[in-house]
């Protein structure tokens, strides 16, 4: 909106490289500022100046402006400009009669300033240009007016002014000045005084006004909406008349009104809420209360939205042959459309590009061609607004690489130039709607130079993520779990490197089930009809698509709710079409995309009147359950269908074209009435007619019934037989007269069975069957007979009722047919190269035996290509065996037998058998001489084996196996013993021989072997070799040289031991062993000279000395143990004092 005193400027700049140059379209149409030349054009700039000071009229510029700067790459188009002239019109010439007011009144004063452009400010001024107080009482409405919820003495003035005042010409306009009479109740012969006044003087009441309670003045209707657009300001008011003067306030209905950005303005009557959001979308109510009551008016607020960016286009460089996408994401309510334009034009009427596509917000560039560089504009548009968009795609004229350049000057100084791809997010995150307690995954795939370490971080609304675990925060993914309603908002991903950064947006709205309505009324009751209104609940981001009506019939179905209609969800009232005699209560549900809402509080109840029935019952019937009565039955009318007390049906019956009185009677709480004494089978009308207390339904239509059937009377005649085959006969009768039938005849039953079978030894009976023919039918086949047997059967007709009596006895007989197969086949062997075959005639012979057919050949019973010659034998009926003599040694035959009789022969039994079957030829054994032997290298089993066969196998398993039928195999390669290696130390094994046939039958096997594995195999060792043996035997040697040293030593101090004389005394003297609690060596007894024990006496009977006092053998006994160690000992005493103990003994008793 432009000033016309000023000069016009029309801003438009641009940058590129060529410079761009500009030009301008005016209403859509080329602007060519040349032909003007009051308009100019800024050097290497697009703004427009239009010089109107000279006197031209600023209304010839007014129109819509659209800036494009252009070079050799492309061509980028601004927003359209509207140029309008600011206007401020002078009032109207009115003439405004003085009002004159009883005190305690409502006044409203009217403004009605012109329209300008833009609109004026209003406010209220006297004389002297002083407001004029406002309070609760007094106060101006949005609108400009000013309302008085009563008046006062103290209102009473003649300058009440409305000024309008224009903001862009800074202009003020005011409106004729009002007077204002308030008159006090109190003054006396106010008729006199004022008769002449009245003429000229608007007179609101000639009465005084006494306290009332609060009525709207503003808004005028019980409920009101109002839309606004997502970011604007919203502003409702209610102005409330009332004595004494009624308090405002305000709630939102299934809400809360936002704090931060609410304000309530003019004594609490407006209510205005900024930057204006989805969520504030709802049903709010303000409430004008004083003490004499409370009014309520619901607004119904909307929020529509003109396109706003998600995420707005950005430039693309692109090397040759490179692909990359242009996003162009906008929200809107309406949802905007997408619109794409290249270098200013329809990108449908552009040149065409193969190496672009448009998916709907999306471009998609792949395998570009140097050249195709352009501006693309994405228009996001809706009924509100639209958004515009400019976006460079640049090609370039090589793909870009990573390169170092050096630059060089002349003091040898380098300078490297390290060009990296650049860092871009090829899938940005996605608009997303989600429910609450769902989870949300946002996604942000971006590419970056592989030598740059790239950072992803997420913002929610420009700041950090919340700091709560259901946040997570992937390498290419953001997750948010149970999300709640806080969670909605604008995520954007950045990745940066420490060259650049790339980011993207999107949005992230939480829906769920709309709220619950509230505020059910019923107004315009009818008898059959009534008006249901009631308030929407919060949406919850999700706009409700309909409303389900329910209601409860609380007189004759209580707490059932049924369905009665549905209303689309931009209504919030239903005229309900009721019935009578209900005693309705009424809830809503709303329904958005996520669902249902909770069912509203019931409504009041509201009872309809009874009246007569509108309906019949349906599916009336009339039949026979027994041949003299007629059963009518129908589907009884709902509770809702009766229309009223008493409801009773009448069903009226006559039989047809014979009576013309009808017979009738009344029932109620059935569904069946049942008249007996009726003809057999005789048609009826039959009528039910719904009728209550207040009078009967409509008239019925009849329907035709028929009384109850009876058996039949009479048997079919003229049964014949006629047999087809040895399965297969026909049966022929005559069908009953239609007297007979005394019903509905629905056809003909033949009972049949097998009585015998004509062979002597298969003589019992079959089954029971049955064939049932339809009733036109007078023949009908009987399959599946047994050949060679007699038959019965009879046959009878049967209607509803049941069956008719049967006809004669009829019997026949089945000719011989192909036997069964032999009840049972089997072979056993005989010898090397005979079988022997045994068999048992058919159970089912179906005829005389004349005897068997045998066939056999040899084979594989896997190859059919490796069967023999087929043998044929014929065998008489009374053999039941036959020995097959001079087989093949070891050979598989295969053997046939089937039963015949004269009409051919049965099917054949098969069993296959070799002539060297389970057991071993009456010959030598084949395996001798088995044994084993352990080493450290395993077990060595070996053997002897005469037979044929030239597969032998070792087997073997653990002794006691938990798995006694599993044995380890091994091959053994054309020799007679084999090794066993792996066996477990410490366990025992059964192992055997075993020869295989040609069919991998165990033909022989030896004897069982057990073969134990010691836990430690080790060869023995010579201990006299071992070191440590030598080292303990020298020292032991070593200890007997000291000792004997030290005797010697003693020896030589004591004098000469006094052998002689003990050897004289004691012819044999006894050694005494050591204590058992004596650490020394024992010593020698004066009394007793024993031998020691298993000692053994020289053959001389004495050692001589050799005339050394000091030889230990001069005299006593010298002994010897078994292996020849010396074991003689010294004994005696010298003056009462012990020998020493025998170094020998000492010795062998450490040995």
């Amino acid at each position: 909106i432009i000033d016309p005193r000023e000069n016009i400027v029309i801003h438009c700049e641009a940058k590129g490289k060529p410079h761009p140059s500009f030009s301008w379209t005016r209403n859509g149409m080329h602007f060519d500022m040349d032909k003007d030349p009051k308009v100019l054009m800024k050097p290497r700039s697009g703004t427009l100046v239009m010089d109107i000071s000279g006197g031209e009229r600023a209304e010839a510029y007014e129109g819509v402006y659209q800036c494009s700067a252009h070079n050799e790459l492309g061509t980028a188009v601004s927003n359209s400009i509207i140029i309008r002239q600011s206007r401020s019109p002078l009032w109207s010439k009115e003439r405004i009669s003085p009002i004159v007011a009883q005190k305690g009144q409502s006044l409203i004063l009217h403004c009605r300033p012109p329209a300008g452009l833009p609109p004026p400010i209003i406010f209220w001024m006297d004389n002297n240009f002083q407001r004029l107080p406002q309070s609760r009482r007094v106060s101006q409405a949005l609108n400009g007016d000013l309302y008085f919820s009563n008046v006062q003495p103290e209102d009473s003035r003649s300058d009440y002014i409305c000024y309008a005042r224009f903001p862009h010409t800074q202009t003020i306009q005011q409106k004729q000045p009002i007077s204002v009479r308030v008159l006090d109740s109190e003054l006396d012969s106010l008729n006199d005084t004022l008769a002449d006044y009245f003429n000229d003087t608007d007179l609101f009441s000639d009465k005084p006004a006494e306290e009332r309670a609060p009525v709207f003045m503003v808004p005028s209707e019980s409920v009101s909406s109002k839309m606004v657009l997502r970011g604007e300001v919203l502003e409702m008011e209610c102005v409330a008349d009332g004595l004494p003067t009624p308090a405002v306030s305000w709630v939102k209905r299934n809400g809360e009104i936002p704090s931060g950005r609410a304000s309530f303005l003019n004594f609490d009557k407006t209510l205005r809420i900024t930057d204006v959001s989805e969520a504030d979308a709802g049903e709010y109510r303000c409430i004008a209360k004083n003490r004499h009551g409370s009014v309520h008016h619901n607004i119904r607020v909307t929020v529509n939205a003109a396109p706003y960016w998600i995420s707005a286009p950005r430039n693309l460089v692109l090397a040759p042959k490179e692909m990359g996408i242009i996003t162009c994401r906008a929200a809107g309510h309406p949802k905007p459309s997408i619109r794409w334009l290249v270098n200013g034009l329809p990108i449908e009427d552009a040149p065409k590009d193969p190496s672009r596509r448009v998916e709907g917000d999306t471009l998609i560039f792949s395998e570009v061609q140097t050249g195709s560089s352009a501006v693309y504009q994405c228009n996001a548009s809706n009924q509100y607004g639209y958004l515009l968009s400019n976006a460079f795609v640049n090609v370039l004229g090589e793909r870009i690489r990573n390169k170092k350049h050096v630059c060089s000057r002349e003091n040898n100084n380098h300078i490297y130039l390290e060009v990296k791809e650049p860092t871009r997010i090829l899938r940005p995150p996605e608009y997303r709607v989600v429910q609450r307690n769902r989870d949300v995954v946002f996604e942000c795939k971006a590419k970056h130079d592989p030598s740059l370490v790239p950072t992803m971080t997420w913002l929610k609304d420009d700041g950090e993520l919340p700091d709560d675990e259901r946040f997570r925060v992937d390498s290419d993914s953001l997750t948010i779990t149970d999300v709640t309603e806080s969670d909605a908002g604008t995520y954007t991903c950045i990745m940066n490197t420490t060259l650049d950064q790339d980011s993207a947006s999107a949005q992230l709205t939480v829906v769920e089930q709309p709220g619950a309505p509230t505020d059910l009324e019923l107004t315009d009751p009818g008898a059959r009809s009534v008006q249901l209104t009631w308030t929407p609940g919060d949406e919850h981001n999700s706009p409700i698509k309909k409303f389900l009506i329910q209601y409860e019939d609380a007189l004759h179905q209580s707490g059932v709710w049924h369905n009665l209609t549905e209303v689309p969800g931009t209504k919030t009232t239903a005229h309900l079409k009721l019935s009578p005699y209900v005693h309705y209560s009424f809830r809503v549900l709303a329904l958005n995309n996520v669902g249902f809402s909770r069912p509203s509080m019931p409504s009041l109840q509201y009872r309809t009147s009874p009246a007569a029935p509108d309906e019949n019952p349906t599916e009336v019937k009339g039949h026979g359950t027994e041949h003299n009565n007629l059963v009518i039955t129908w589907k009884p009318l709902m509770p809702l269908q009766a229309n009223g007390p008493g409801l009773q049906y009448k069903v009226m019956w006559r039989q047809q074209d014979m009576e013309k009185d009808w017979m009738s009677v009344s029932v109620a709480n059935v569904s069946k009435f049942v008249v007996s004494g009726t003809p057999t089978f005789v048609p009826y009308e039959v009528l039910v007619q719904t009728l209550n207390d207040y009078g009967p339904g409509p008239k019925p239509s009849a329907v035709i019934g028929y009384s109850g059937e009876d058996f039949p009377s009479a048997a079919p005649g003229d049964v014949r037989v006629l047999v087809l085959n040895s399965t297969l006969a026909e049966v022929r009768w005559s069908p009953i007269s239609p007297e007979s039938v005394r019903g509905r005849l629905q056809g003909y039953k033949v009972h049949y069975h097998r009585e015998r079978s004509l062979h002597r030894h298969n003589s019992h009976h079959g089954k029971h069957r049955t064939e049932i023919f339809s009733p036109n039918k007078t023949s009908g086949k009987l399959p599946d007979l047994l050949p060679y047997s007699v038959y019965s059967l009879e046959v009878m007709a049967f209607n509803g009722r049941g069956e008719g009596p049967s006809s004669a006895l009829q019997r026949f007989e089945t000719p011989e047919g192909v036997p069964g197969a032999p009840s049972f086949f089997k072979v056993s062997a005989l010898d090397l190269d005979s079988l022997t075959l045994e068999w048992g005639p058919p159970h089912e012979r179906n005829g005389r035996l004349s005897g068997y057919t045998f066939k056999y050949q040899t084979g594989e019973k896997t190859c059919a290509a490796d069967l023999g010659l087929l043998e044929e034998l014929d065998l008489p009926s009374n053999q039941s065996s036959f020995t097959l003599h001079n087989l093949l040694h070891s050979t598989r035959y295969k053997f046939y037998i089937s039963a015949r009789t004269q009409r051919g022969v049965g099917p054949a039994l098969t069993e296959e058998a070799v002539t060297v079957l389970d057991r071993a030829p009456p010959v030598a054994p084949a395996f001798g001489n088995v044994s084993s032997s352990v080493s450290e290298d395993g077990a060595l089993i070996s053997w002897e084996y005469w037979g044929p066969e030239k597969h032998l196998y070792v087997e073997y398993i653990i002794d006691k196996s938990k798995n006694p039928a599993y044995w380890h195999k091994e091959k053994v390669n054309g020799s007679q013993f084999h090794v066993l290696k792996g066996l477990k130390k410490g366990l025992a094994y059964k192992v055997r021989v075993v020869a295989q046939g040609h069919d991998d039958q165990a033909v022989h096997h030896s004897e069982e072997l057990l073969v134990k594995v010691p836990a430690m195999v080790s060869p023995q060792v010579d201990i006299a070799t071992q070191g440590w043996f030598i080292g303990l035997m020298s020292a032991i040697a070593l200890l007997i040289l000291i000792l004997l040293i030290i005797c010697f030593i003693k020896r030589n101090k004591g004098g000469k031991y006094p052998v002689k004389e003990k050897e004289d005394a004691h012819g044999d003297p006894e050694i005494q062993p050591m204590k058992e609690d004596d650490i020394t060596f024992g010593e020698y007894s004066d009394e007793d000279h024993k031998p020691l024990k298993g000692s053994r006496t020289p053959s001389s009977g004495s050692v001589k000395r050799d005339g050394s006092d000091d030889s230990l053998v001069d005299s006593g006994d010298t002994q010897f143990n078994e292996d020849g160690s010396f074991i003689g000992q010294y004994s005696g005493r010298s003056d009462k004092e012990a020998t020493p103990p025998s170094l020998v003994n000492a010795m062998n008793s450490f040995v």
